[in-house]
């Protein structure tokens, strides 16, 4: 893997570890919104809110543009892509494990009979 794809996915992983910004992302997949607005259904300071924002702007997951004082926000979901690529690596290593577990358990069951 290359280095960089390493440090992505890092950043991302502990990025989503937390449900606030978990929250977060999945109000920004429904398009970008001000942050004034994101940050009223949480029961925090907007300092606070904040601080999760610039989390998930380091990990690439989010955009925020200034016009004025007015910030909006946007997800920039690549890099949820390249954690979803390393994921699905060993989802297919499960699935080839599960896959001949319940062969060898339906063998098994037909030298039972």
């Amino acid at each position: 893997m290359v280095q960089y794809r390493a440090a992505t996915i890092d950043r991302v992983s502990a990025a989503i570890s937390h449900p606030t910004r978990r929250a977060i992302i999945h109000r920004l997949a429904h398009g970008p919104a001000r942050l004034s607005d994101v940050a009223e259904r949480f029961p925090m300071s907007l300092t606070g809110f904040c601080k999760h924002v610039r989390v998930l702007e380091r990990a690439g997951l989010v955009r925020r543009t200034r016009r004025g004082r007015e910030n909006t926000l946007a997800l920039s979901p690549q890099p949820l892509s390249d954690v979803t690529r390393w994921l699905l690596q060993y989802e297919r290593f499960w699935t080839a494990r599960l896959d001949r577990m319940q062969e060898y358990f339906a063998k098994q069951k037909e030298n039972s009979q």
